[in-house]
């Protein structure tokens, strides 16, 4: 993709739908996306990227409403502009309990110079952003989530599912009057990461179970990873994969300490012999 063609370089603005914003990080391998969800009297932004470009100033080119910051996780590549909001005034920023404290930690530099390694990257790093001095600071949630929460935007809700399992207070979003899912990493057609060591298999078989159950329901999911928007149709086949995978399935592969169980559309990574990686 020729840089020259992105929002500063780094970012793509994709429109799936009226209300819909897709904000994706192309030049990156994790291609990670967020979402601006537009409603009639304030915007929420589901996540808000690696840090690499300015999401805040593009964010502010795309929407003028009240926004509300909603960190699906504190993963890096979720989290890396969401302290930049915090200099706007009456923003709010909402993260699940249980990763307010990482969220808090921010991202050092070692662990931003390997995410930014030549090999991670599909295209050159935008002007102003210097993998050897990156970091991403840390930000303070102003609300703490916990599951069961509507977000009202205005003419348009967003009800927030724990779905812990890739990560301790992972969620997703619910549009429940139009059919869609966000449902950011819990569920994407690639490698579902539940390898880590804040990963729980047993939780993610509960939380993907959820989504599943949600299916017939949905007209569309919107992802965090790979493409989108997603097949809902995916969710119930995702569920029984993980189920494989806990009773016992063999692995694929394996590889340097992880196994890979493939599946039709996607794959769920979990520890193999050795240590997972951090």
């Amino acid at each position: 993709m020729d840089p020259s063609t992105l929002a500063q370089g780094w970012f793509e603005v994709r429109r799936p739908e009226a209300g819909v914003v897709t904000i994706v990080e192309p030049l990156h391998v994790e291609a990670v996306k967020a979402y601006l969800v537009i409603g009639e009297q304030r915007a929420a932004l589901i996540d808000t990227g690696m840090g690499v470009g300015d999401i805040r100033a593009l964010v502010w080119e795309l929407t003028d409403l009240p926004l509300l910051i909603v960190n699906s996780h504190a993963h890096w590549d979720h989290v890396g502009g969401t302290a930049s909001f915090a200099e706007d005034a009456g923003i709010e920023i909402l993260v699940h309990a249980a990763e307010a404290d990482d969220l808090a930690r921010g991202v050092s530099n070692e662990r931003m110079r390997r995410f930014m390694a030549p090999a991670e990257l599909l295209g050159p790093l935008p002007p102003g952003f210097d993998p050897e001095t990156a970091e991403i600071r840390p930000a303070r949630a102003t609300r703490l989530l916990h599951g069961g929460e509507t977000l009202d935007l205005g003419g348009r809700s967003l009800d927030v599912i724990h779905t812990p399992g890739h990560s301790p207070g992972g969620i997703a979003l619910h549009d429940r009057a139009n059919g869609i899912l966000f449902s950011t990493d819990a569920a994407y057609p690639g490698a579902l990461y539940a390898q880590m060591a804040d990963s729980n298999l047993d939780d993610y078989r509960r939380t993907m179970r959820t989504l599943a159950n949600l299916a017939s329901d949905l007209r569309v999911c919107y992802p965090s990873h790979d493409a989108s928007p997603m097949d809902p149709a995916l969710l119930p086949a995702m569920a029984d994969a993980l189920d494989g995978v806990a009773a016992g399935r063999s692995p694929n592969e394996t590889t340097a300490g992880v196994a890979r169980h493939q599946f039709a559309g996607f794959s769920v990574l979990v520890p193999g012999t050795g240590v997972a990686p951090a």
